[in-house]
């Protein structure tokens, strides 16, 4: 049955901006990654200086066929050369338009063939109708009068494949070019989505094990010493447990169940001294799951917003269960105690993790509220 965002909102701390299972806006530190790469937005060809020494040196195999075929003259060099240097310059044009068109198409990296295709494909149904019509005015508008009726299909064809041939020697270049940039943008875009998520990360673990439990933590310790050393020790124990986890597992993405279920025995064995009989917890993981995968914290960031959004008192105790299902997820849950004022804490629980689990690609958590009890699936990744 499908719940609304209010009632998750009142169960266990999710708020309108953050709901379980609608999409969230990333960090803005790869916000203004993706902003300034926007998918349809290609930027413009830098090829001034390639078209400037290009256009020329592509002019010369006409120049010198003119010449070979009609005779060394310096006035048929000139009118070849002027006249090629216009055309040229107009078929780049139209070729650097069509080059355009197609990366707004295919601009992806990984759109490589397509675009490869597609370009050319569009140079040839530019160039074999286009061609013979300039080869056809050249020879009809000769100033000089050495130029003969260009000869069918010989010079035609000539004409045909030395454009398609400057056609694909200058599509070439433009698609290494841009393949490049690619690549750049790429490595530069990653570079900035790995730093932007381990900053990410680092946040998170800061904000997950807050100040507000290493005080309460402590100030349990200084009662328990003058109460049960023993107990006391005990605790200490567990303390540097939890911390020695928080040392060795925060920065990584995935940690084993294992290691998991250890560190939050540890927590609650902290939380459980702090509220006595008002909290207990039931753990049940069959060893089978032992060696999966998941976020490292994930079960402390539902056990403390348990805490945070439910009653807890020796006369309506809170119980938490963690349980391994047989579909391979686990399974967190706890009775809904409302709290009856609103809490003021920033609601960086299910919202965190939820954002964790999107980030790194795992399936999603799938949070339910029947309004007696809240419901948290955990997905395990198999090794």
């Amino acid at each position: 049955m499908k719940q609304t965002a209010g009632k998750l909102l009142l169960a266990n701390g999710l708020t309108p901006s953050h709901p379980a299972h609608t999409k969230r806006e990333p960090p803005d530190s790869v916000n203004k990654v993706t902003m300034t790469q926007p998918i349809n937005r290609v930027e413009p060809i830098n090829d001034k200086w390639l078209q400037i020494i290009g256009t020329p040196v592509a002019v010369l195999p006409f120049v010198f066929f003119y010449m070979n075929e009609y005779g060394y003259d310096w006035r048929l060099f000139a009118q070849a050369f002027l006249w090629g240097l216009v055309s040229t310059a107009c078929a780049w044009q139209l070729l650097r338009w069509w080059v355009m068109k197609v990366r707004v198409r295919y601009a992806d990296r990984t759109q490589f063939r397509q675009r490869i295709l597609t370009t050319f494909l569009g140079y040839s149904l530019l160039i074999i109708p286009v061609q013979p019509i300039e080869t056809w005015v050249v020879s009809h508008l000769d100033l000089t009068g050495m130029v003969t009726p260009a000869e069918f299909p010989r010079v035609y064809l000539i004409h045909i494949g030395m454009a398609l041939l400057f056609a694909l020697l200058v599509g070439a270049i433009y698609e290494s070019m841009y393949y490049l940039q690619k690549n750049r943008e790429a490595i530069t875009e990653a570079e900035a989505l790995k730093k932007a998520t381990l900053q990410s990360q680092y946040d998170t673990l800061k904000n997950q094990v807050n100040p507000h439990f290493l005080f309460n933590s402590l100030n349990s310790l200084s009662s328990l010493i003058t109460e049960d050393k023993k107990q006391a020790g005990a605790f200490l124990d567990e303390l540097a447990s939890v911390y020695r986890y928080l040392l060795q597992e925060g920065e990584r993405e995935l940690t084993s169940l294992r290691s998991e279920v250890e560190f939050i025995r540890s927590y609650l064995f902290l939380i459980e001294t702090r509220f006595g009989p008002a909290i207990s917890y039931d753990i049940r993981v069959e060893d089978r799951f032992l060696d999966d995968m998941l976020p490292p914290l994930t079960l402390q960031t539902l056990v403390e917003n348990a805490i945070r959004y439910n009653v807890i008192l020796p006369e309506k105790p809170l119980r938490l269960t963690i349980e391994t299902l047989e579909d391979g997820q686990l399974l967190v849950s706890n009775p809904i105690q409302r709290k009856p004022l609103r809490v003021t804490a920033i609601p960086i629980g299910l919202g965190t993790l939820t954002d964790r689990f999107r980030r790194l690609g795992l399936p999603a958590l799938e949070i339910k509220d029947d309004g007696e009890e809240f419901r948290v699936r955990v997905p395990l990744l198999r090794r």
